[in-house]
């Protein structure tokens, strides 16, 4: 992960609090803050709208957000240049499954200019398809302990 964040420095990411047993980010905070860069942290304004996604650097307030993930306390929206999705599954054509709220989808096609997505997970749940639907939006990349998929 570290060497295709090397690519784009100064870049301002996405990021995700991790919930249940899902890849977790946060080590990469630090690294990409010491090398210049910015992260921000997906917050649920409408539960049936895109994901808000705010300014965040460790040591700021967070405050529980739905299902108490937590979320900057300030609302410092951003657009992220790119952005990491966390896989409950995959395809091989980059296409994930999440929790099923469609957050994501919907984050992805509202934000302008759209950002990269990059998948992160466990190489234990590519499946043989997810059989998506219209509001799908693939992954660009989807990264596991396996190595790199670019659609």
């Amino acid at each position: 992960m570290r060497l295709l964040l090397q690519e784009r420095p100064g870049i301002t990411l996405g990021v995700y609090w991790p919930f249940q047993a899902e890849f977790d980010p946060r080590p990469l905070i630090d690294w990409l803050i010491a090398a210049g860069s910015a992260v921000a942290l997906p917050a649920v304004i409408d539960k049936k709208g895109p994901l808000e996604y705010r300014a965040w650097r460790p040591g700021e307030t967070l405050v529980d957000g739905v299902w108490n993930i937590p979320i900057p306390e300030n609302r410092q929206i951003v657009v992220p240049q790119a952005v990491l999705a966390p896989l409950v599954g995959f395809d091989r054509s980059c296409y994930r499954l999440g929790y099923g709220g469609g957050y994501f989808d919907r984050t992805l096609a509202a934000l302008a200019p759209r950002p990269s997505a990059i998948g992160v997970g466990f190489e234990l749940s590519l499946l043989e398809t997810i059989y998506p639907q219209d509001f799908d939006i693939p992954m660009d990349l989807i990264v596991t302990e396996a190595g790199v998929r670019r659609r």
